[in-house]
């Protein structure tokens, strides 16, 4: 059964151009795919039409087709088995073009300057004048295009060019200036900007993967600048401190969820470190290997770690690999019976360790910022991150640590001014997640994050996913808006880098 042309959608908005340049490009619904090139303009037209009915075969129905080339431009209507069929053309005026293999005749008047001056004072002067009148209106005769009437018709001429062909020009003007030719230092034949790759996510992804190339949206860049923010790997080692002085305030899941996303996408040797004074969380959240080593038997076994001779593996022996998320984990001391607050000389040691195994450390923190091993991480830390739940003891505690540290000035000051506040939403777990508990725990994230602003050089909000409040933490068990929300959480630490 044929379809009539006004049957055919308009859906989607296909427009083939081809430029006198020997250029051409087939636009689809806004995005853009060169048309290879040929050896005549009817090539790139044929080009051009191949490419549309690509795209008529990927809908499998008829499409319209603006068209647009040196001639003219009209519409077409392209079928999937190569039928062409035409809506309309309208043919472009006839341009006027100065063609260099004809070149211009010279118009008479410079002649009268040539003639020598004793004839122009002959008393036959009205003998010259009719002698000179035919060349006069030679010059004004419409067969030959003149330079005034190339310049009124689009040609390029600069706007003193008429005046240059009467008026006589200086004699040392009349030498042409030396070629100048530009250094190869200044040129490069590499393409500057990456060329964008097709949209992979929603409606777009899904018409990409249907043969219809469609650029990505503004959340699926976004999301991309995130990824190449944290992927990158900057020269030297950096340290990130997780604080906040009132426990219960995410502090764990924050250290393994910025571990998690830096090893993945970074691929650096990431280790997160329980600095507790004595006992941590971040064993229990964590999947543990095949031994019980701590931090004290590292800070026990430092110089044989930090020996030339030693093989880079024999971190192995003290640290905890997470086989899904990539990166280890150097527990706290767990020995019930034990007693030993780590010192800040022990810290200096553990950290000279690890800074020589690993290209990123991110220290989870106790309680006490008065403690020697807290202000000595402090001493260490590159960028500071301050998560809070969305509860008001919460959010106090990190206001009073961010004061604390401001108070102190120097190093303390310059990381409290530039720390990222990662604020988490919480909910009554006596409580059903009922709309109304949804809606109490988003407000008050926003009042808190909002309160924080102004302060910090960047706030980010964290959803509440049930994968975050118990037992051990994997980045793949988490909900997607969660696993975005983290990426743009580590992408704000990044840049503090």
């Amino acid at each position: 059964m044929s379809t009539t042309s006004t049957e055919v959608l308009a859906f989607p908005n296909i427009r083939a151009i081809v430029r006198e340049n020997g250029t051409a490009e087939v636009v689809v619904a806004g995005n853009s795919r060169i048309v290879p090139a040929g050896e005549s303009l009817q090539d790139l037209r044929n080009n051009a039409l191949a490419l549309v009915v690509g795209e008529a075969q990927t809908l499998n129905r008829p499409v319209r087709a603006q068209i647009e080339d040196p001639e003219g431009h009209g519409e077409l209507i392209v079928h999937p088995d190569n039928r062409i069929e035409s809506v309309s053309y309208e043919a472009h005026p006839a341009r006027r073009r100065v063609v260099a293999a004809e070149p211009m005749p010279e118009p008479p008047a410079p002649k009268v300057l040539e003639t020598p001056a004793p004839a122009a004072e002959s008393v036959d002067a009205p003998a010259a004048e009719s002698v000179d009148a035919p060349a006069a209106e030679s010059v004004d005769a419409p067969a030959e295009p003149t330079a005034a009437a190339v310049a009124t018709v689009g040609q390029p001429w600069p706007p003193n060019s008429v005046a240059s062909e009467t008026t006589p020009a200086p004699a040392d003007a009349v030498k042409e200036a030396p070629p100048t030719r530009r250094s190869l230092k200044e040129t490069s034949f590499l393409v500057s900007a990456p060329v964008l790759e097709p949209a992979t996510q929603g409606w777009r992804g899904a018409l990409t993967r249907l043969g219809l190339r469609m650029d990505p949206s503004a959340e699926e860049r976004s999301e991309r600048e995130d990824i190449r923010t944290v992927s990158q790997h900057w020269p030297g080692p950096r340290t990130i401190a997780v604080v906040n002085r009132k426990g219960g305030a995410n502090k764990t899941p924050t250290v393994v969820m910025l571990s998690a996303i830096l090893a993945r996408y970074s691929g650096a040797s990431t280790v997160a470190w329980d600095n507790n004074e004595s006992q941590g969380t971040l064993g229990w959240r964590t999947e543990k290997g095949a031994h019980d080593r701590s931090v004290l038997d590292l800070i026990d076994s430092s110089t044989e770690l930090l020996s030339p001779s030693t093989n880079a593996a024999e971190i192995a022996k003290f640290v905890h690999h997470q086989t899904a998320d990539k990166f280890d984990v150097l527990r706290s001391d767990e020995n019930e019976e034990g007693d030993h607050e780590i010192t800040a000389e022990e810290v200096d040691i553990a950290h000279e360790v690890l800074t020589r195994y690993y290209r990123l450390v991110v220290m989870d923190s106790g309680n006490t910022a008065r403690a020697a091993n807290w202000r000595r991480m402090i001493h260490h830390t590159d960028q500071l991150v301050v998560p809070v739940t969305a509860i008001e003891d919460r959010a106090e505690a990190a206001r009073l640590t961010l004061q604390t540290l401001e108070s102190r000035g120097g190093h303390d000051a310059e990381l409290a001014r530039n720390a990222v506040v990662i604020v988490s939403e919480s909910t009554d777990a006596k409580r059903t997640m009922s709309g109304d508990a949804l809606k109490r725990a988003k407000d008050e994230a926003q009042r808190i994050a909002d309160g924080f602003e102004p302060f910090v050089r960047a706030v980010v909000r964290i959803p509440y996913d049930p994968a975050l409040v118990n037992g051990p933490i994997r980045y793949e068990a988490l909900q997607p808006a969660t696993q975005r929300a983290w990426l743009a959480a580590a992408a704000a630490v990044a840049k503090g880098f």
